[in-house]
Formats: C-alpha cells, sequence, structure tokens
C-alpha cells in the first residue's frame, strides 16, 4: 500500500468517526436543536483536524441533521418545524393573556428586576450568546407573568418553555437579528405596563412578541425565492 493511499484511508476513518460521533450526540439530544457546531472546537475535543469534522458535518446537512446559515454557521437543525410552530403558536396566547392578567398586581420591584434583566439583555448583544440570551429571555417574561392570579395558565406557559427546550436550543441560534428587536419589544412591554395601560393591550402587545419571534424564525428557515 503506498502511503497516499494509507493517508487517505486515514483520513476517510476520521471522518467516519467524527460523523458518528456527532451523529450520535444530535439523535440522543446531548447537541440539542440550535446547538452551533464550531468545528475547530469539535476538532480540538475529537483530536483530529478540522477537515474530517467539516466533512461529517456536509454529511449530516445532507441527511437534515445540520443546517448551514450565513454568518451563523453550521448547527443543529430543528427537529419538527410543525412542532416548534404550534407551541410558539399556543405560547404566544397562553402566556400573553398570563401577562395581562398580571400587569396590574406587578409591583415597583418586580418592575424594577424586569428592567435590570432586559438591560442584561441589552448588554449582552456585544458579545452575543444564544442560549445565554434565551435564560435572560425567560427570566424576563416571568418576572412579568409572577403576579398572574390564574395558577393553571402560569403552568401552561411553563410547560411551553419546557416543551420549547425540548425542540430547539434557542431560537436566537436561528435569528441572531431578532435578539435586538426583541430587547427593544420588551422595553415597549415594560411602558405599557408602568404607564397603566388596559390589560388588554398589555396581552397582545406580548402575543405579538411571542409570534414576531416566531414569523422571524420562518423567515429564516424558508427565504422568499429570488425571481
Amino acid at each position: 500500500m503506498t502511503t497516499d493511499a494509507a493517508d487517505d484511508r486515514t483520513a476517510t476513518s476520521k471522518s467516519q468517526l467524527a460523523y458518528e460521533w456527532l451523529r450520535d450526540r444530535i439523535v440522543t439530544h446531548r447537541f440539542t436543536p440550535g446547538y452551533r457546531l464550531v468545528l475547530s472546537q469539535l476538532a480540538t475535543e475529537l483530536g483530529v483536524s478540522t477537515v474530517p469534522v467539516r466533512e461529517a458535518v456536509r454529511r449530516l446537512e445532507a441527511e437534515g441533521l445540520v443546517t448551514y446559515e450565513k454568518n451563523v454557521g453550521a448547527q443543529v437543525a430543528l427537529v419538527d418545524e410543525g412542532e416548534y410552530v404550534t407551541t410558539m403558536q399556543t405560547l404566544a396566547v397562553v402566556e400573553g393573556a398570563a401577562t395581562g392578567f398580571s400587569a396590574p398586581l406587578l409591583t415597583a420591584e418586580d418592575l424594577a428586576k424586569a428592567r435590570a434583566i432586559n438591560q442584561r439583555m441589552r448588554d449582552s448583544l456585544e458579545h452575543f450568546d444564544p442560549r445565554r440570551f434565551t435564560e435572560l429571555n425567560e427570566e424576563f417574561h416571568s418576572v412579568l407573568f409572577l403576579r398572574c392570579p390564574n395558577e393553571h395558565m402560569t403552568d401552561l406557559v411553563r410547560r411551553g418553555w419546557s416543551r420549547l427546550r425540548m425542540l430547539r436550543d434557542s431560537t436566537f441560534s436561528f435569528v441572531p437579528g431578532r435578539a435586538v428587536q426583541s430587547v427593544a419589544e420588551h422595553d415597549h412591554l415594560m411602558h405599557l405596563i408602568e404607564t397603566g395601560a388596559d390589560p388588554v393591550d398589555i396581552e397582545l402587545a406580548a402575543r405579538k412578541h411571542r409570534t414576531a419571534t416566531l414569523d422571524a424564525f420562518l423567515d429564516s428557515q424558508h427565504p422568499p425565492r429570488e425571481s
């Protein structure tokens, strides 16, 4: 066997190893939907160069398990887009209603806490981490519906969040540009609450805020075709 043939066989085996290793972590949800696949980090963990990792990622992309977005890179694909859409639509309704019921009962301390969290979200935009941004986003919204007197409704909201975590790592991994708009919409929600707006208007604003994220995601997954 020539040296070149041996090198080719070694490269192929490394690519296969990387493929099997990545695929296992995706299908077992250790790498959740939206998880960014940074080639250099994966190569270091596997003890190989980035070449076999890149080849493995391309194979997984062909299988639909990985997607590639410009300015974002490779990431684990959303498992079930239909379920994600229906979960987001449901969450928009129940979270919006819970926020509307809660708004008149929020204290000055609650509002200050929400403002502080949103400021942390704004500060994080410079060195954006989608997963951390999502965690802060949940903290922010949990404050806004904290005082909702309907425990069944808040339970439905938390169930919706749990289902989303099973479906994707972070929507903001797919649409990082949405994060800036989200922070601005949080400011608008806070303004409505602090100025004593009608709870129905607050509910609708919270619902629109959630569906705007869904719309941004769908636009990223199905861009309009060039004519």
